[in-house]
């Protein structure tokens, strides 16, 4: 096959050269010629090539493969995949998120396509007097004791995402939306932008292990530098980032090429250098230090509330820290739980597939940690992952969650199709780019109005199930009120599925489940 494959080029190739030039003063049979010249020359070089062997054994045809390959993903999305089945967002959540951006009908006929049967499936507890709706969404009050100015979180804000990561017109479009719309935006660990400014939107200021835009000259927290940017009006709470979903446990890597001078400026770093995010901080080294520098950042802000973020990993080392909480007799004012199924963050697959904890069993850790504990009351936990829809968003209230963080359904709502080219910098609709030809798509003013109607119809959409469950008030729902199928025979409330601490019990008499984590947790050390 391959030898017949070769003398065909070859003729071809011979058929092209000698066609051109005996017409060469015919432009018309040149071009007809040319096409032949170039297959000929393609199969040549294929033979002659060492890199891949499909080539070398199919010259010309086997370039068809790797055409094949290229748009495999777009392929599978729009001709192959079903409605409920694609990952990670599948094609009915990806639609509700553009409809309800756009303002349009998210309503479906005809009954759901999901198996209600399957393993898996899981279903929020009709009540048979259902509550009137609330007129006016509530919001949460984000502020402990030691808290003197508080901050009242919507349901429903923009998780974390850095300029840099998002393009600047991304930016401003998610920050004129969370301005509109009354709810905060998270700044991600990339620094406090103008485009995080220019809006008006409340934000939380969120630092990395970076210390982007609070950094010293060697990269240590500069908490003059801090202080200052801390006290924007704009900036409602302070945040330290200790992981994230995508890749807990790990830094990440801005290549020199993308720190253009507006990324430098907002990250504190040389323009055109390569900039590293370790993965771990020079900040604090135990629980104790942990929770002291939490407090210390809360005072630097002038008394805003101060909190961090993580993706949960040894329960004993998050109760380690809520020993040093004790001990200190000093709190974070609010907690993130991110689930390993967030992705924003470009990440090694090891990492996005098999490290991290849900945010399922993060969140449960947490509450009952807190609760455990005593400190519940004092500490209010946001949930950040996958929260795309109204439900989403209720089943992590009852699962403890006080609001909820969205990251990539904001990012639909500017205009994402789940491309996932964010880290290539060649994005198709310029949401995570800093090609400014790519960026220049993003109409920010359309695309504001997209993400405060999507965040708007998203939080009714919640609270509308809420009053259908007979709850008007988030701290009402209850984790009887949400089931799961187990096998096609049983399906269990999450009140019996999973393990439920009362106030203070760790500290009265830990269940056998939590005693021994309990026991070994270190206020002034991470043991694993």
């Amino acid at each position: 096959m391959t030898r017949i494959v070769i003398i065909v080029l070859t003729l071809l190739a011979a058929f092209g050269a000698a066609l051109a030039a005996a017409v060469a003063d015919s432009p018309a049979w040149w071009f007809a010629a040319a096409p032949l010249a170039f297959l000929g020359a393609l199969g040549a070089w294929d033979l002659l090539q060492r890199r891949h062997s499909v080539l070398r054994n199919y010259p010309v045809l086997g370039h068809l493969r790797f055409l094949m390959e290229s748009i495999r993903p777009e392929l599978q999305q729009y001709f192959i995949e079903r409605n409920f089945d694609g990952r990670p967002f599948d094609r009915d959540v990806r639609s509700i998120v553009y409809e309800r951006a756009k303002g349009t009908d998210a309503e479906e006929p005809y009954g759901t396509e999901r198996d209600v049967y399957q393993p898996g499936y899981e279903y929020l507890v009709p009540s048979m007097a259902p509550c009137p709706v609330p007129e006016t969404p509530p919001r949460v009050r984000i502020g402990g004791p030691d808290c003197v100015r508080p901050y009242d979180m919507a349901l429903l804000n923009v998780s974390a995402m850095s300029f840099g990561s998002l393009s600047a017109n991304a930016v401003l479009a998610l920050n004129g939306g969370a301005a509109a719309g009354g709810f905060a935006q998270d700044t991600g660990e990339g620094g406090l932008s103008e485009y995080h400014l220019r809006p008006g939107g409340d934000l939380v200021w969120e630092i990395g292990t970076g210390y982007f835009g609070c950094r010293t000259r060697d990269g240590d927290f500069d908490a003059a530098e801090f202080a200052d940017k801390a006290a924007h009006d704009h900036v409602k709470c302070v945040s330290l980032k200790l992981s994230q979903g995508a890749k807990p446990g790990i830094g990440g890597v801005l290549p020199g090429a993308k720190v253009n001078a507006e990324i430098a400026r907002a990250r504190d770093v040389p323009e055109g250098r390569t900039v590293v995010s370790p993965p771990y901080h020079r900040v604090f080294s135990t629980p104790r230090e942990l929770v002291r520098f939490i407090a210390r950042m809360r005072e630097l802000s002038g008394g805003k509330p101060a909190g961090f973020k993580l993706c949960v990993g040894s329960r004993r080392q998050f109760l380690a820290v809520c020993k040093a909480m004790m001990e200190e007799g000093m709190a974070p004012d609010f907690i993130v739980v991110d689930g390993a199924e967030g992705g924003t963050g470009a990440a090694p697959l090891e990492f996005a597939d098999h490290v991290g904890t849900p945010l399922t069993e993060g969140l449960l850790t947490v509450h009952n940690a807190l609760v455990g504990t005593g400190l519940r009351d004092r500490i209010r936990i946001g949930a950040s992952g996958k929260i795309a829809t109204g439900t989403d968003l209720v089943k992590r209230m009852v699962q403890g969650a006080d609001y909820g963080n969205a990251a990539r359904a904001m990012m639909f709502a500017v205009g994402c199709i789940q491309a996932q080219r964010c880290h290539t910098n060649t994005c198709p609709t310029g949401v995570t780019t800093q090609d400014p030809r790519r960026a220049r798509a993003l109409d920010v003013p359309d695309k504001t109005a997209r993400v405060q109607r999507f965040q708007q119809a998203t939080v009714a959409s919640a609270l509308q199930l809420m009053a259908s469950m007979g709850v008007t008030d988030p701290a009402d729902l209850r984790p009887h009120l949400l089931r799961r199928r187990v096998d096609p025979f049983t399906e269990r409330s999450y009140e019996e599925l999973y393990e439920w601490l009362g106030p203070g019990q760790l500290l009265a008499e830990p269940p056998d489940s939590w005693a021994a984590d309990w026991k070994a947790a270190d206020p002034d050390r991470f043991t694993v």
